[in-house]
């Protein structure tokens, strides 16, 4: 059986090929729905590496299936593809040749990861007890996302355990953070429209002011947060667009107001649109407007199996060191990894990206985000010493 150490070598070998990976996937990302030439890229290269049988579950999705020659345990391991409609600030040369399109999340690192370990692992199939999936999905930023879709494909069928990672900014390159339980929450999406009567607005009395009555919908809607729920629950409702009008000295007939609410208890996440309406009819009978209000469920909350975290924070212990495991607290970021969850137990982790003294500092979905591109060996070793410790057992 290969040792760590020698796993850890054959990442070195191939890590300067991995970072040209994601380069070129920088370099032309393509947004969720879209990743035609993404995912040929993506086909193209494990074609190259033999040993691994090659579909396509959706258009702009890949599977490869490493099967080994004994039987065992079936692990999937999933990457996304596709990047933001958001104009690229950088000026390092590999920059988005695809204007207005940008991978600022980190997928492009996420995607070369996985080449990598199918690379190094794609060698082993004489080792294998069992198979390894590698699930190169789309669509990951756009509801309802690639996962969903990948799914009933059938690209989890028999798959006894399931695991993936995002490349994290706030954490420091090089450590690694895995959580057991609660990760990341549901991504909820809500839609109002106040509909007043419009006007002059030097005649206010003659109008039903759907600025103001909006307003005071924007400002209401906080307190079901503050005094409509346990102190306790993990609960965000964050209204992030208003727009309404169209000069100085009009008031509109209406005004448009969008936002998210984030939580991971799912009897919790069924109160918030109802006690949302009852606040939004409140005060539009009040003042005499009318309203629309639309409230989309979006993906599940990203809940991490305790076993397949411990697994892994004991992967990060014998590949890393104790000292790279990083504590870490759920946040109330979105994840459609959460899909793959109902069908095997899975655990979704997070590897640091940031670099304060390389000015690596930058949020996602920033037009100058980029990742410190030594994250991306410790992301391959993760991959391929999980498959090592599961699979590859004598």
């Amino acid at each position: 059986m290969m040792t760590v150490s020698e796993l850890e070598s054959a990442v070195e070998q191939i890590k300067d090929q991995v970072i040209e990976w994601r380069r070129y996937l920088h370099r032309n990302p393509e947004l969720s729905f879209q990743e035609e030439k993404t995912a040929q890229f993506v086909y193209d290269t494990l074609l190259s590496f033999g040993n691994l049988e090659l579909s396509r579950p959706t258009k702009t999705s890949v599977m490869a299936r490493l099967i080994g020659n004994r039987p065992g345990k079936v692990l999937a391991m999933r990457a996304d593809m596709d990047a933001l409609p958001i104009t690229e600030e950088n000026d390092f040369e590999f920059v988005s040749q695809n204007d207005g399109v940008m991978h600022a999340c980190g997928h492009d690192g996420h995607t070369a990861m996985l080449l990598g370990a199918a690379k190094i692992l794609s060698g082993l199939k004489e080792q294998l007890s069992g198979e390894v999936r590698f699930l190169f999905q789309h669509a990951e930023e756009l509801f309802p996302g690639g996962a969903e879709e990948m799914v009933q494909a059938g690209v989890m069928d028999g798959v006894d355990l399931v695991i993936g990672t995002h490349l994290w900014a706030p954490m420091r390159y090089g450590k690694v953070g895995v959580i057991a339980g609660p990760m990341m929450a549901a991504p909820d999406t809500f839609y109002i429209t106040v509909i007043g009567k419009g006007g002059h607005a030097a005649l206010p009395h003659q109008t039903v002011d759907s600025i103001a009555i909006a307003a005071q919908v924007v400002t209401n809607l906080q307190h079901i947060v503050s005094r409509n729920t346990d102190p306790l629950d993990n609960l965000v409702l964050s209204v992030t667009q208003f727009v309404g009008g169209t000069t100085h000295n009009v008031i509109p007939g209406s005004v448009s107001i969008c936002g998210t609410v984030r939580s991971f208890d799912q009897k919790l996440r069924e109160s918030i649109p109802p006690l949302m309406e009852r606040v939004i009819k409140g005060i539009t009978d009040a003042h005499g407007a009318t309203y629309d209000f639309q409230y989309v469920y979006g993906y599940r909350p990203v809940i991490n199996d305790a076993e397949v975290a411990q697994l892994l924070q004991e992967v990060v212990q014998e590949t890393l060191g104790e000292e790279w495991l990083e504590p870490m607290k759920p946040n109330m970021g979105g994840e459609d990894f959460s899909a793959y969850q109902q069908k095997a137990p899975g655990c979704f982790f997070y590897i640091g990206a940031g670099n304060e003294e390389k000015g690596i500092v930058y949020p996602h979905h920033h037009p100058r985000f980029t990742v410190d591109e030594a994250s991306l060996e410790v992301g391959v070793k993760m991959f391929v010493n999980a498959a090592r410790k599961i699979l590859i057992t004598s």
